[in-house]
């Protein structure tokens, strides 16, 4: 087969500056491959690294990850976000341990019915591991098509993204597809990046529209311009000892499946919630606010401090959480605003 001209000069650059040393790049299996790319959805490489290190060697194969429970995976992706992503992955787990007797699947019908994996994952999934003839899609990918094509009035939706698996299926070589995956993501990660394009060091950029015009912030996927909205929460942050208080899931769709601090919305829950378990309200601390940014709000933090000299048993250990141990922590999974509060209470 005779390469067209753009999957050439991506292949020709991958081999002299694409990425070749990335830890999931190495000893390279359908599992680790998988754990890498749901960890890549919506995060930086340089973030990825060291949780990716952590969790294969915790969990070095599909058979160790399948006897796991969910809060010690939770527990390794504490502060990676998104935290969907884990829970897809547990539940992955599980269902490839019971329908498929713990083989990964390598045909793409089975792989996009599994949670968390679209068509662009189960293509990056094949075409890294077995250099299967898939195509993929991610965000790097779609900011070099509709650039170097010259796109406009691109938008998150379902014609634009027909048009660009057209066009990202016809360039892609039937040889050495994973080699071109890996450097079409590349360019987009290190060059055509969304803020400030290294164009002059583009491989493509003799055949590339919104280089030749100069314009290459009229090419974009346009996104609908939301104001950010603020939500405020108060978190009670209660000692004993060297002991906290810390609950399950106190704010659904946020932290699934986490273990934070009690959580309100308003100050007056917040102290009704104290009142109702018996503490004093009079002793009572409240930390200084901040802000905790998220994708799409902005949330103004309100930690209120109680330092117990007894321990009451009012809360029902059972129904309600844990006295998470400082000293010796239970491996669980906490959001990284945890971090913050006990940060600025200790």
């Amino acid at each position: 087969m005779i390469f067209n001209t753009f999957s050439r000069l991506v292949l020709n650059w991958y081999h002299i500056n694409g990425r070749k040393d990335l830890p999931w790049q190495k000893n390279k299996t359908l599992y680790t491959v998988w754990i890498s790319e749901v960890m890549l959805q919506q995060t930086q490489v340089k973030t990825v690294i060291p949780y990716f290190k952590k969790f294969i060697l915790k969990f070095p194969n599909l058979n160790v990850l399948s006897q796991a429970n969910l809060n010690d995976i939770l527990h390794l992706w504490s502060g990676l976000g998104y935290y969907k992503r884990a829970e897809n992955i547990y539940k992955t787990a599980k269902i490839i341990e019971q329908k498929f007797d713990g083989k990964f699947p390598s045909n793409i019908t089975d792989l996009v019915k599994l949670p968390g994996i679209g068509r662009s994952t189960a293509g990056a999934i094949l075409s890294f591991t077995l250099n299967y003839f898939f195509s993929i899609l991610d965000g790097n990918v779609q900011r070099i098509l509709i650039r170097h094509y010259g796109l406009t009035k691109c938008s998150k939706n379902t014609a634009t993204q027909k048009k660009l698996w057209n066009l990202i299926e016809n360039i892609t070589p039937i040889h050495h597809t994973g080699k071109f995956n890996q450097g079409i993501i590349d360019i987009g990660a290190l060059i055509c990046n969304p803020r400030i394009p290294k164009c002059n060091f583009c491989p493509l950029n003799i055949t590339c529209i919104a280089y030749k015009e100069k314009e290459w912030k009229k090419y974009s996927l346009q996104k609908n311009k939301k104001i950010k909205s603020k939500r405020k929460y108060w978190f009670i942050v209660i000692y004993f000892k060297n002991k906290i208080w810390m609950q399950k899931n106190t704010i659904k769709s946020i932290w699934n499946d986490l273990f934070c601090f009690p959580s309100f919305n308003n100050k007056k829950q917040a102290e009704q919630w104290i009142q109702g378990h018996q503490i004093n309200i009079k002793k009572y601390k409240k930390i200084s606010s901040f802000n905790h940014e998220f994708s799409h709000f902005t949330m103004q933090v309100n930690p209120i401090l109680i330092k117990l000299f007894f321990q009451k048993f009012f809360f029902d250990i059972k129904k309600e959480g844990i006295w998470y141990d400082l000293k010796k922590p239970q491996k669980i999974g906490l959001p990284i605003i945890v971090k913050k509060i006990l940060k600025l209470s200790t």
